[in-house]
This record gives C-alpha cells, structure tokens and sequence, in this order.
C-alpha cells in the first residue's frame, strides 16, 4: 500500500529484511553482504555488554542506517513499529505532546514548526531550533522515533529541552508542561480595522480543502475583500490536499509536476470551479513552511496570482510511498520529486519570497485565534512585520471604497 504525502510530529538490516531490499536491484547490482555479517558475527561474539545485543534493535538500527544513507534528511525515512502507531495518531489531528513539527537537517533534529496554539509555541520553541537534549540527555545525534519517545508524554507532565535559536551561538532551556494537541487545519479572522481577512492554514490533512472553503465563504461573508493566506510554520501534509487547496486561487494550468526516478515528468492541473481565483490575496510563508505548504506556495509564485511575502521556505521537495515491511515497520521513500509548474526544484532550496520580511526582536507569528481579541493597535503593537506587510499590500491594490483600482498586476497583490 501506498499514499502520498507531501514531515513528522513530534508531540511526534540483518538477514530478511535487507535481503528483502536487496532483492530489488538486479544480481549485477547486488552489493556482497560478507562485510555486514561480518560486523553482525563479531558484535555478537565480542561485544562486552551482552545486555545490548538486541536483535531486533540492531536490525532495526542497520535498515535506518542504510535508509539515512540515501541523504533525504527526515524525509526519507524508517518507521519502527512504534514509530507508526505515533504517525497514526498524529494524522488524526488529535494526540497528547507538546505539539511541534520535527525533522532532520545535516543530521541533527530540527523544528519544523510549532503547531498553532500548542504548548511548543506559547513556551517560545521556534522554527530552525535545533534540539540538543530532551530532560538533560543529549538527543543531538538521535533518531527522530528516539526524540518522538522522549517528548511525549502524559497531559499535566513537564518535559525539558535544551534548544539552539537559529543564529544564536548559546543554547537555553525551555520547560514545556505537555497537553493535549488538537491540530485544525484551517483557521480565520477578519482583521481588526480592516475588509481583509487573515486565513491560516496549519498543515494539509484530510479535509482541510473543504475547511478552507468554509474559511473563505464565512469571510466574505463578515465582508472580507481579501485573503492574506498565511503558510508559515505549516509543515505539510498530503500532496491531493495541496493540490485543491491552491487550486481555489487558480484558474487553469499546473499546480505542480512530479518527477520519478527515470525524470519522467506527470502535471498535476489546477482543478476547476475555485472560490477565490480572482480575489486579492498575499501569501505568507516562513522557514517554518515546508513540503505542501512550498507546493502551495510555488504555484503562487510561478502563476504571478499574487505576492509571496516573509522568509524562506524549508526546502522539502519528496514525495513519498509508503511500504509496509511484513511486520509493522515501514518505510517512508522517496518515490519522485516535485517541482513547481515552471519546473524549479524546492528540495534544500526552498521558496524564496518576492517580498523579504524578517521578523525580529522576539517578534513571532500572530494566530488568528490570538487576533480575535485584538484591537486594530494592540495587532500593530505585536511586531509581527510580515502580517503587517500583507495587510499593507492588500490594503495598497483597493480604493477607499473596496473597489479595485488596477486589475492589470496581480504579482503586487491587485486584484
């Protein structure tokens, strides 16, 4: 079984199996696996902690080598059983953690993004922290399933990291209390002082399509005139989900291609009767934004439909299959890339915006749950540069009135 999907929650080869694997490639390719049972014999015969030597762990331990081998850091990637029955949960939207988006970049875990509203957010974990210790162990060299069991934990308990701020040369520790995670795909408010509103989409799960709809028809109705339609510190999902969410914004073409392994090319096309294709839109993204969220990103840019506005993106461009191993472990291939629909590839490159917007001073991403307490000052007075930019962009394509004013640049935002 396969399905398709466009990283991981954190909250998240003896004998048959490599042979298994092996058995792919054709007899000329076969690589002589002496040396391995060799290591294997004299690791069993030698090594002095007789305690350790667990089989299924060394098995185990010897696929996620060879699987990490391939260099699709936390893309690409060996799931024990375990680690499944975690990624299940995860999907669901609903489990108990800290709630952060986890992946590996030059071999060392690193936060995707905090999910919107999770403990990880309001305790100041950030997107690009790199984890040295969880509770005072260090986990800098640790598996990703490794991290996912030190993490999680009962509601009410207390877990401590030890994490490195991007661009920082000192680390600091942030104690987070664990909670339940309810991960919604698709939040919205109109912003205060204004006819636009601000629409965030946290990840690309399983109905998150018909969430958005819902988001932009309510909109409208409470008198938006425009979308600010923020990506940041969303870590991804599933490719259909990415496809007929930018396809709402989009009236014809590609939203994406998909290349194999033998560089053959499959368009994804834009799907027909979208709600939003000629409203006023600005595109947020972060360093947080990864995988869908640099598909839906990508098709953006590449239709000139409108602004991309903050950071660079996280530069995640698998698409992967999954394939059940026989006894409740998988693995998470890479099958093919995607590019954008003028052929760019996003794998360690990212997105990059048409409009460049740090946020700084300590400043983070305003949720819209957060803003609907907000006055009109009280938004301003957050910091959060890249909202305020949009609004601005926005705000610059309408006349006083809400009328547009120039239906002749859409890469500036006008509608």
């Amino acid at each position: 079984m396969t399905f398709r999907r466009a990283p991981y929650f954190l909250g998240l080869v003896a004998a048959f199996c490599l042979g298994m694997l092996v058995n792919a490639a054709t007899a000329a390719e076969r690589p002589d696996l002496a040396t391995f049972w060799k290591a294997w014999d004299l690791a069993q015969a030698n090594f002095v902690y007789r305690d350790a030597l667990d089989q299924q762990k060394m098995l185990y331990g010897a696929i996620r080598g060879m699987i990490d081998a391939l260099g699709d850091d936390g893309h690409t990637r060996f799931l024990t059983p375990e680690d499944v029955a975690t990624e299940r949960s995860t999907l669901t939207g609903r489990f108990d953690g800290i709630g952060a988006e986890v992946n590996v970049r030059n071999g060392r875990p690193v936060v995707v993004a905090p999910i919107e509203d999770s403990p990880a957010e309001k305790a100041g974990l950030l997107p690009g922290d790199t984890i040295l210790s969880v509770d005072g162990q260090d986990v800098s060299s640790a598996s990703l399933g490794e991290i996912v069991s030190k993490v999680r934990g009962p509601r009410g308990t207390i877990v401590r990291l030890g994490v490195l701020h991007p661009g920082q040369s000192s680390s600091v520790d942030l104690s987070i209390e664990r909670g339940p995670i309810t991960v919604r795909s698709v939040t919205w408010v109109l912003v205060p002082g204004t006819s636009l509103a601000h629409v965030r989409i946290n990840r690309f799960a399983g109905g998150t399509t018909q969430e958005l709809k819902d988001a932009l028809a309510a909109g409208r109705a409470a008198g938006a005139q425009g979308f600010v339609l923020d990506l940041r510190n969303n870590p991804g999902g599933l490719l259909n989900e990415a496809v007929s969410a930018s396809s709402q914004f989009l009236k014809d073409g590609n939203v994406l291609l998909e290349e194999n392994a033998k560089g053959e090319r499959t368009p994804y096309p834009v799907k027909p009767d979208g709600l939003a294709v000629d409203t006023p839109i600005v595109v947020l993204v972060n360093r947080g934004s990864a995988s869908a969220s640099e598909i839906f990103a990508g098709a953006i840019q590449d239709h000139e439909r409108a602004p991309i506005v903050g950071e660079q993106t996280y530069g995640t461009g698998t698409v992967l299959s999954t394939f059940d191993l026989g006894d409740g472990s998988e693995i998470y291939l890479g099958t093919a890339q995607w590019l954008t629909p003028n052929g760019r590839a996003i794998r360690k490159v990212g997105v990059k915006p048409d409009v460049v917007v740090p946020l700084s001073g300590g400043a983070r991403p305003v949720s819209p749950s957060e803003e609907r307490a907000m006055t009109a000052d009280q938004l301003a007075a957050r910091g959060d540069a890249q909202l305020a930019k949009a609004i601005e962009i926005l705000g610059a394509s309408r006349g006083a009135d809400g009328v547009c004013v120039d239906d002749t640049h859409p890469a500036d935002g006008r509608c």
